[in-house]
């Protein structure tokens, strides 16, 4: 007979019931749920405390997230990741990967999707997610598919992998040690893994094909036409295509970039005027070994970056009617201080004549300018010359760093990996080293860190620490127990997993394996079925967290980076839960004979 759930329990379940619902509405901001969602938690527990607790014992349960080591772990991470991003060192594995995605966007992403799923085998899942998001956020500023269509896909791929192991996670690791408690026989690392690839076969389609098609584009240029400067490039002598033939070299240059006019050859000292987009130009210069402003120029303003510690900005400037520079070209205009590599044209007004389409013309109102220079000097120069300084200003990478920031990564991925020291350690040890060396300046620390993720884990952990302490969730495995009699085995594993899933995307994975792995044992024993198959029925259940943010920290490292919404995750992840929930049965089946 079913007993009912216990005051707390069910006030728990209530609290995590109106959470989801208020984060599928999305009529509210992720932030202010969450915030809500910690202070009813810390409000029920002052007022009704939890047996043999007091309610100070609730308020810490209530904001201990804040203080937890997945948070410090998550945000060490997203530093160690601007560390990454700032210093240009993932610049020549994003080309790599850039080549093939520009072959073909679909068969980028597969063998991305493939190269992560093998290596979180190995590798914990969270490692191997902090290195792969630059990547993809710097190939979607190249032109490849926008972050927020391929990090969801990364990130399911990358879980698939790491349920594959017994080393694939910590949980799996935790579900392995709990069932050989219990007496269960220790299972060798690759013991399940050919179940695995099976179901991961089966679901792969869906995540390459399907789920970016789910997806927005949340990029900040969508819907708009960026913005082609005209610019004149400057060859220099150690360009490695001096005295070839334009045909040689036309292929490597991006397609946002044009030549006005077409060279025969590139000779050194050549002036090429041309047309492109910021990015454009900047990749074109570096794959031609030229610059669009003098080389001196640009040699002087990164020295004066080294001896200052300010960065090399480049922003863009509307020149506003009662500058200086109206009327005048960048050669007489007497700029100091900054480069000016390209220049906007605005449209001419009335019965003007057009200007020439050059760099070297005369400057309009309306014109954009794209300026390189450390932040005062730019800000100096829109100040005295009455330009408008527009959103978008992008830091240049300080590429002198990118070893270090590469050492200092590796160095943390490794420790981790090996289980010398908790990821928690080995990412905050990550995270200061990026400061001491400069890799991350520490007054710009608030570009790498997300608001919106710091409090969203800080109530996933208070909501997951309520439904386990208050017995919610073993009440919930009671009635799954109960309602199981009488099921064929196929049936039986996956509602197992669907629990588990349950458990596991609005709770924790470790409060998933410690409920789940127990109930495993017990239903064994009531319905005469083999022990393993129902742990591992557990264990791929705790590695199901796509449907929710708050599932799993990796699915929170990419929220931002994204800029997903809640009903992202449910659009996108309970397909493939469903999806992988009836493969994994049905192989969990038939392997063991059921």
């Amino acid at each position: 007979m079913l007993s009912l759930p216990s005051l707390h329990a069910a006030l728990a379940i209530m609290v995590a019931t109106l959470m989801f619902a208020a984060f599928a509405s999305n009529r509210f901001k992720v932030e202010i749920i969450s915030l809500m969602t910690i202070g009813a938690i810390a409000l029920m527990l002052y007022l009704i405390p939890l047996p043999q607790t007091n309610p100070k014992d609730g308020l810490a349960l209530a904001f201990g997230g804040f203080g937890h080591t997945a948070l410090v772990t998550i945000c060490a991470l997203m530093v160690m990741g601007r560390g990454l991003v700032v210093t240009g060192a993932l610049e020549p594995a994003a080309r790599a990967l850039g080549s093939v995605f520009r072959v073909n966007t679909h068969v980028g992403l597969l063998v991305t999707l493939v190269l992560a799923m093998f290596a979180s085998m190995v590798v914990n899942d969270t490692p191997v997610l902090v290195l792969l998001i630059p990547v993809m956020v710097q190939l979607a500023a190249g032109g490849a598919m926008p972050a927020s269509k391929t990090l969801i896909p990364l990130n399911a791929a990358i879980l698939i992998g790491g349920m594959a192991t017994t080393i694939g996670t910590s949980t799996n690791l935790l579900v392995v040690s709990i069932a050989a408690d219990l007496g269960m026989q220790e299972l060798p690392i690759f013991h399940f893994t050919p179940i695995v690839l099976t179901a991961a076969l089966v679901c792969l389609p869906y995540i390459w094909l399907v789920m970016p098609r789910l997806l927005p584009d949340n990029s900040p240029e969508a819907g708009h036409e960026p913005r082609k400067f005209i610019a004149t490039l400057r060859v220099g002598t150690g360009s490695s295509w001096l005295e070839r033939a334009y045909d040689d070299f036309k292929d490597k240059l991006p397609e946002t970039f044009a030549f006005l006019r077409e060279p025969r050859t590139l000779q050194p000292g050549q002036r090429l005027a041309a047309v492109a987009t910021a990015d454009g130009l900047r990749e074109a210069a570096r794959k031609l070994g030229a610059t669009a402003a003098p080389r001196w120029l640009i040699e002087r303003l990164g020295k004066e970056s080294a001896a200052t510690g300010e960065d090399l900005v480049e922003a863009e400037m509307a020149i506003s009617g009662d500058s200086r520079l109206v009327g005048r070209t960048l050669q007489t205009a007497g700029i100091r201080g900054v480069a000016v590599l390209g220049v906007a044209q605005a449209p001419s007004r009335g019965f003007a004549a057009p200007r020439e389409m050059s760099a070297e013309a005369r400057l309009a109102e309306g014109d954009i300018l794209l300026v390189l220079g450390r932040e005062s000097a730019l800000q100096e120069f829109a100040q005295n010359d009455a330009l408008l300084m527009l959103d978008g200003a992008r830091p240049l990478p300080r590429r002198r760093k990118a070893w270090t920031a590469i050492l200092i990564m590796g160095t943390a991925v490794l420790l981790a990996s090996l289980g010398i020291v908790p990821i928690a350690i080995s990412a905050l040890a990550g995270a200061v080293a990026m400061f001491v060396t400069g890799c991350v300046h520490f007054d710009k620390v608030g570009r790498a860190l997300s608001a919106k993720v710091i409090v969203l884990v800080a109530a996933s952990i208070a909501i997951g620490r309520l439904i386990a302490d208050s017995g919610a969730a073993q009440w919930l495995g009671e009635i799954l127990a109960f309602g199981m009699s009488g099921l064929a085995p196929p049936f039986v594993l996956a509602l197992i997993m669907l629990f588990v899933t349950l458990l596991t995307n609005f709770a924790s994975n470790a409060t998933a394996a410690a409920v789940g792995t127990p109930i495993a044992f017990s239903l064994a024993g009531q319905l005469g079925l083999e022990v393993e198959p129902l742990v591992l029925a557990v264990l791929f259940g705790c590695n199901l967290c796509y449907a929710t943010p708050i599932a799993y920290q990796t699915n929170m490292l990419i929220m931002a980076e994204g800029d997903y919404r809640f009903n992202d995750y449910l659009k996108t992840g309970i397909p493939l839960v469903l999806l992988m929930v009836a493969s994994l049965s049905v192989v969990l089946s038939i392997t063991y004979g059921l």
